[in-house]
Order: structure tokens, then sequence, then C-alpha cells
């Protein structure tokens, strides 16, 4: 049994910066991630990169956090959104100065005063910063090496480990190159692993986020928080799939299909559609997402129409992105399909990333509680940051304090599994609940339906489940459990909720 100081689950930014910070206190590290290192949706390649945002000013500090919660409708943490606020102009100086992350910046002063650089559901324009894929990855190796950070790739969290107080004491963990299960003891566990995105057929996240971690979580005494809140996104379905729409070019939009919008309403909606990237239940231009989600599995057909003149920098950005990188010409016809994107809920910390549980810290898009019903662009970034440090300097501390253990743990191992097929097939039958019934319209009949069918799968998972089971198949087992019981949760949640908010949009 290999041990080390902390542990962290998950390699996006929110797993990056909590090793980085762990290891700088001094602790010994190791991040153990589900795909490759340096993954997830924090490096999704079906975009230019990510947008991050702060307060220009410690005037402008206050106003973010009464906006967060504005936006938020008012469930957000209120002692989260202060801690978030204030501490994302350090930790981008931190990124700059201390990691050497070089961050995109608009143009000139000028440029970042137009609205198209307003963050989403914003109000106005902040401090915008630009995170592309390899500077980070750059800094971050450099960091790992330097740091000695153990970097443990395709070995998926499966369970934690508690000792006879109810501490996490480590995990249980699927190295799935070697294809068996490998116990890691630590003083002090971060979950980084994502979000609920991996729940649903169509997602705006890379295959390696499992959207299992919040369950186990749960199951050994973690709270989940805002599971409710999931941002649906318009993407591609042709001419590429899994690409994210970009929303400041909603105005330039001409539909080659009919929709059920009035013509003297379209142009004022596709304008303030314009404003804003995943679907909310607040503005009267949900009827643009509304529209494509009537169109079904086949997407909504439109294609572009331009200005010659004067585009904007950020759309001549995304329009050039698109014809380098995709081939896709701005007026060539297209469809665009709703898509899981970002979870505003998850495992509740508090100001710490401490989850209640002892030994358990998280931090990321696994977490709730900073954002709320809708989540303001950039921020996702921006939390990833700066709860990735917080959470690993808490457990940096939490580790380098405890006392040496008197015993090796006894972990006892699963030996129940499922065939991997089944796993695969019951897998596809949960998305395809999640899709039907939990992405934008959400009513009584279809919540309780997907609610019935999660307990369907959850009784054939346990009724075809076999003992003396090999290493894939128990792991296959336990990442199918958790996935349902999360499934479950967020169903129930919606349920619970009979109002629309934000993100969370009620039919009836």
């Amino acid at each position: 049994m290999e041990s080390t100081d902390v542990l962290v689950i998950g390699s996006g930014i929110a797993g990056l910066c909590a090793a980085i910070e762990a290891a700088r206190a001094g602790a010994t590290v190791a991040i153990a991630c589900a795909g490759k290192t340096m993954s997830g949706s924090s490096f999704f390649p079906g975009t230019w990169g990510l947008g991050l945002i702060g307060p220009v000013d410690k005037d402008d500090e206050q106003d973010l956090i009464d906006t967060i919660q504005t936006v938020g409708g008012g469930v957000a943490d209120p002692e989260l959104v202060q801690t978030f606020v204030h501490g994302i102009p350090q930790a981008i100086d931190w990124l700059e100065q201390d990691l050497g992350v070089e961050l995109q910046r608009p143009q000139s002063a000028e440029s970042a005063q137009q609205k198209q650089f307003i963050p989403c559901f914003d109000h106005k324009t902040r401090m915008w910063r630009g995170l592309t894929r390899k500077p980070l990855e750059d800094a971050c190796t450099a960091q790992i090496d330097s740091l000695g950070i153990r970097l443990l790739p395709r070995h998926e969290l499966i369970d934690l480990v508690e000792d006879t107080n109810g501490k996490i004491v480590g995990a249980v963990l699927f190295n799935q190159t070697d294809e068996r299960i490998v116990t890691f003891t630590a003083k002090a566990t971060i979950i980084a692993a994502g979000g609920t995105g991996g729940l649903f057929e169509r997602s705006l996240t890379s295959a390696d986020v499992l959207s299992s971690s919040q369950a186990i979580a749960r199951s050994h005494g973690a709270s989940l928080t805002n599971i409710e809140f999931m941002q649906m996104m318009p993407g591609f379905i042709e001419p590429k799939r899994n690409l994210v729409f970009n929303e400041k070019t909603w105005r330039y939009v001409k539909f080659d299909q009919p929709v059920d919008i009035a013509d003297e309403e379209l142009d004022d909606l596709l304008e303030q559609r314009s404003g804003y990237g995943p679907f909310t239940s607040r503005l009267a231009s949900r009827a643009i997402d509304l529209a494509i989600d009537q169109a079904g599995v086949e997407g909504l057909a439109l294609h572009y129409d331009f200005p010659r003149e004067d585009v904007p920098e950020f759309v001549q950005t995304f329009a050039t992105w698109l014809q380098d990188e995709h081939g896709i010409a701005p007026s060539d016809e297209m469809r665009v399909a709703m898509y899981a994107h970002a979870a505003n809920g998850g495992i509740k910390i508090d100001k710490t990333a401490y989850t209640g549980v002892e030994g358990l810290y998280a931090c990321g898009e696994a977490t709730g509680g900073m954002h709320g019903a809708d989540r303001i662009g950039g921020l996702s970034s921006a939390n990833g940051i700066v709860f990735g440090r917080i959470a690993g300097a808490s457990a940096a501390r939490a580790a380098l304090d405890a006392p040496e253990a008197d015993a090796p743990v006894d972990v006892a191992l699963p030996e129940h599994g499922i065939a991997t097929a089944v796993a695969e097939r019951l897998t596809r039958c949960l998305k395809h609940t999640m899709s039907t019934y939990c992405m934008i319209n959400r009513t009584e009949p279809g919540l309780s339906e997907a609610l019935q069918e999660l307990e369907s799968l959850q009784d054939e998972a346990t009724s075809l489940h076999k003992p003396h089971a090999n290493d894939s198949e128990i792991a296959a087992l336990a990442r199918l459990k958790s996935q349902i019981q999360l499934a479950a949760e967020m169903v129930k949640a919606m349920r619970k909720r009979t109002e629309s908010l934000g993100s969370h949009y009620r039919a009836n």
C-alpha cells in the first residue's frame, strides 16, 4: 500500500492548483486522475480556451459579490462568495507572476470596454483574462517537476478509505492501464474531479469527467448543495460535434428552418441571447434555447451573417479559431443542439475548502456554494484557481499537523463486480434518462419518470452483480452505482425546486 501526505483526485485547473500549493507548503503530493494528466473540462478541446474574470479594483469587489448573488438567485453561500471574490486578484497574480502563465488580454483599453467583453449574465466589463491550454500546461509541468509531485494518470477514484473514527485516510483507485485496484493512504485527500456533465449523452466535457466523485464523497458523510443548477449550453452537432457555440455571435445568426418565435421579436431576442452562454430561465431569450431543444437530436439549422467591417475582437477570435482549427466557415450551414456543460452545484465546502468530513477537502467544479442558479462567465476558471489554492493549503496544513498513524489501515476491498459490457449498457440507459428528462424542460411527470428509471437501473445493477469479480468488473460496478446515486440526487433536487430559477427551468 502506497502513501502520500496529500492525495489530489483530478488534474484540471483546480486539482493542479491544489497540488502545487500543497507541495509548496511542504507536503508530499500525488495527483490521481481518470484520464491523462491535465485533463477534464479545464482542457476540453471544444473551445479556444477559458475566460477568466475578476474585479477591476477594491471598489469593484463588492459590486461583483452583489452581482453573483443577484445572478445566482440568492442561493449562493455569502461567505463563500466573499472569500471567492476577494481571492481572485491574488490568484491571477499568482498565475502570472509566480507560475509564469501567459494570460491573454484585450488588445487595448478601448477594446476591453466592448460589450463583447462583458461576462455572461453580468452588467459591466471587469478585468478579463484569457487562459489557453499550452501556457497553463507548460507552467504546471514545470511546477510538478520542480516540486516532485507524483502523477497517477488513468487512476480512477472508486472509493474513499475511512479509519475507525470516520476520518478519510486515503482512497481506493482503479489503475486503468494495468486493470487493477490499488489503495493509497493519505493524511488529507482533495476531490477535484469535475462536475456532473458526464451523466448526459451530449456533454461539453471530456470523457474522463465521470461524475461519480460527488456521490462517493456523499456516501462518506459529505453534503451536496445546489446540484439542480446545471448549465445547459448550445453546441455544434454539424459540421462537427462537441464544439461550444460562442454566445457573442448569436446576434449574427440566421435560422435555416422555422422556429416558434415571431419575426418581429427574433432580432431583439437574438441580441439579448448574445449576452450569455448557458441557458437561463430568467430572460425572455430563453425562447432561443427552447427552439433549439425542440429541434431535438438533429439540432437547429443556422448559419452566420457577419458584417464585412468592424467585427468585434472577441467575435473575430472565435470565427478565426472555428475556421483555422475546424475548417468551418461562417457561411456554412451548421446545426446546434443543447449540451450539458458546467455544474453550478456539487460537494458543499466551507471557506477553507473543507467538506465537514475529517481528512476530506474539495475544490473546483466538483463543489458548490460559490455560484448560484446562474453563474457569471469566467468565474468557473477563477473558482478552480482560488479554491484549488485554498484546498491545497488547507490539506497540507492538516496533513503536516497530523500525528503519524500507529498502524497501517486495514482496507477491505470490494469483491462484487459487474460485466463491463453490462455496465456500459446501463450507463447508456442512465445518460439517456438524464438527457430525456433533465436537460432544459423539467416537468413533474418527467422527473418522476426519471427517478423511477434510475431506481430500476439501480435494481438491475444489484441483481446482475457477481461475487469474486476481476478488478475491472469491480471498478465498473462501483462507478455505475456512484453515477446512479448522483443522478438520483440531482433529480430529487430538481423535483424539490418546483419554481424556475436561473439554469433550472420547470415547465410545470
